[in-house]
């Protein structure tokens, strides 16, 4: 209901932020004794007008006859070492809050990082990588930075406001209320403005988002505009959306331009009712000029504050959100534990096999129903199949990328349940359909994380698969960095992946098979390249292009995850099943 949402936000703030401190629980004797320093240097800078007021008016009564040097002297020393300290101390809490608050966020980065290796992948199914990294990056700033300036400004603003207040009641009770009052007044109009303005900049927001996609749009498909003329439709819209861009802009960027000078118009209307009452008050005698020149700097203390706590109180409502997120994550399940798993196998053949496979991402729509598989080391097993098959799924499944309901996969005869994922990982080399590269030398992106590999084995496996000569063309060879400027095809890139897999060499191996997205020419390359790959190893090719595992020990012809078909490719287009339908209608000859 309606009714219970503010408490359920004002729960889940309390909540939250009771999160973040037992989160910081190491560095909380360190906050407080920042926020302590906060609050005695914000005490120090309230008490000095009361000692320039005094100041002012031993100039005052010296103006008659002798202005007592001596008295101001001692007052001025009072007045600077006030200052000082204020100074000192709020130095020090800066120093000590920018040092822990950038000592948590680097402690919630490492715990984010260390985090994300223990989620399965299940995770990563259902949540956008955009929305990970924000929270590794945009969320853990948010809470740095505020941790950093709100929780000081909040104490020196209330420690300020309390001060200011405290003072001014106590200076002259009728001149505190002047000032309270002229500033209120000045606070009600700034808010009833702020009120009705935010309405503009969400449609700002808004507005400035539709114009952002329709120009992207646009662009992206330029030739698609040109070739169907659609210039004058999209220049018509373009122009609509700017229109209400443009009027929501000047409202808010209007609004925005005169809060600073309402700010100062509230300060200065304080100013003036203090001095009009405060002209009266003396011409009474109730007060002093001094008083007059201290509820002046009073007026200002007391009015920062309340702009300063408004800015921290969103700030936190921000670092609330930011940190519900990054715990949130924290607290997902992870991957089991696999400290206690002692079973290895020790010297690898490649025999594995699948014993009543069941599987499905979610538990009630099963992909693969029933699957059962025997592969000698060494076979090359091809499994084809329309797109949705559950191709992908088995070498997942095969990889312990995701656990099976129901049933067992074996390697050697040991299953892969009780063998750690490091260690099921070791035993595979893989080459997919996208070509991951980072930003590094060639010479890195084939090594990757194998260690003690000499640049001869580097060299030998460019060379079976026929990129030495193109690498060796590049300005620096295999010391070139691959970046935006250094443009590879798409086929010598997939060539690199493969010359990774030849260099990890592991028993056994699986070939999303690369060959989709490349000229026919690049393709029997990587064919090529692959076959050399694949000598005395299990492998197990995805295929998508039937021509290329014609020579297949075995191939599995899946739909909706159940196997219709095994067999070589004689032995299925002797069939005529659903494999020679697949494998004829892409070589049909339309005349």
């Amino acid at each position: 209901p309606p009714m219970g949402i503010p408490g359920q936000k004002a729960n889940n703030f309390k909540k939250t932020i009771k999160q973040l401190v037992t989160y910081c629980n190491a560095y909380v004797p360190y906050i407080l004794f920042a926020l302590v320093l906060a609050f005695v240097g914000a005490a120090f800078n309230v008490y000095g007008p009361d000692k320039l007021s005094e100041m002012t008016d031993i100039i005052q009564q010296g103006l008659m006859t002798t202005i007592d040097l001596d008295a101001i002297k001692t007052v001025g020393l009072i007045l600077a070492a006030l200052y000082g300290f204020g100074l000192v101390f709020n130095y020090v809490q800066g120093f000590i809050m920018a040092t822990v608050t950038q000592r948590i966020t680097k402690k919630m980065r490492t715990d984010l990082s260390e985090k994300i290796n223990r989620i399965p992948l299940r995770y990563f199914d259902k949540t956008t990588y955009g929305n990970v990294l924000s929270r590794v990056t945009n969320d853990i700033d948010t809470i740095g930075q505020t941790l950093n300036n709100s929780l000081g400004q909040l104490v020196s603003a209330v420690a300020t406001f309390i001060g200011a207040l405290f003072m001014m009641f106590y200076t002259n009770w009728i001149m505190a209320v002047t000032g309270i009052f002229a500033t209120m007044i000045g606070f009600v109009l700034m808010m009833v403005i702020m009120k009705n303005s935010q309405k503009y900049f969400v449609q700002q927001q808004a507005e400035l988002g539709e114009i952002n996609g329709h120009i992207e749009e646009m662009y992206a498909g330029h030739l698609v505009v040109k070739a169907y003329n659609g210039e004058q439709e999209a220049k018509e819209k373009f122009h609509t959306i700017n229109e209400r861009l443009f009027e929501n802009a000047w409202k808010s960027q209007f609004i925005s331009g005169i809060m600073m000078p309402m700010m100062q118009f509230i300060g200065n209307f304080g100013y003036v009712a203090v001095c009009l009452v405060g002209a009266y008050l003396v011409t009474t005698g109730a007060i002093t000029i001094g008083t007059i020149v201290a509820f002046m700097i009073y007026i200002r203390l007391f009015t920062q504050p309340l702009t300063q706590l408004a800015q921290a109180g969103t700030n936190l409502q921000s670092t609330a959100a930011a940190s519900e997120r990054v715990f949130e994550f924290l607290a997902e399940q992870e991957l089991e534990d696999e400290s206690n798993k002692t079973a290895k196998v020790e010297h690898i053949k490649g025999d594995v096999e699948f014993k009543h496979v069941a599987f499905g991402y979610d538990k009630d729509h099963l992909i693969i129903k029933d699957f059962s598989l025997s592969v000698k080391a060494g076979q090359k097993i091809a499994i084809v199949g329309p797109t949705g098959a559950g191709k992908t799924t088995l070498v997942n499944l095969l990889m312990r990328f995701y656990e099976v309901n129901s049933g067992e996969i074996t390697i050697d005869g040991v299953p892969i349940r009780q063998l750690t994922r490091e260690q099921v990982h070791s035993m595979f080399s893989m080459v997919l359909q996208d070509t991951w590269l980072f930003e590094g030398t060639i010479r890195e992106n084939i090594v990757y994380s194998k260690q003690n590999v000499t640049d001869e084995e580097v060299i030998a496996a460019c060379k079976a698969v026929g990129l030495h000569h193109t690498i060796n063309s590049l300005p620096k060879g295999y010391n070139t960095v691959l970046n935006d400027k250094v443009n590879l095809s798409t086929g010598q890139k997939q060539l690199v992946t493969i010359a990774r897999a030849m260099i990890e060499n592991a028993p056994l191996l699986i070939l999303d098979e690369a060959t989709s997205s490349v000229d026919t020419r690049t393709e029997l390359l990587i064919q090529q390249a692959m076959d050399k790959l694949t000598v005395g190893k299990t492998t197990f090719v995805i295929a998508h292009r039937l021509s290329t595992i014609k020579n297949a020990d075995l191939i599995l012809v899946m739909k909706d995850g159940d196997v219709l078909e095994t067999g070589n490719h004689q032995e299925l287009l002797a069939k005529n099943g659903f494999y020679a339908e697949l494998y004829n209608s892409q070589f049909e000859i339309v005349s």
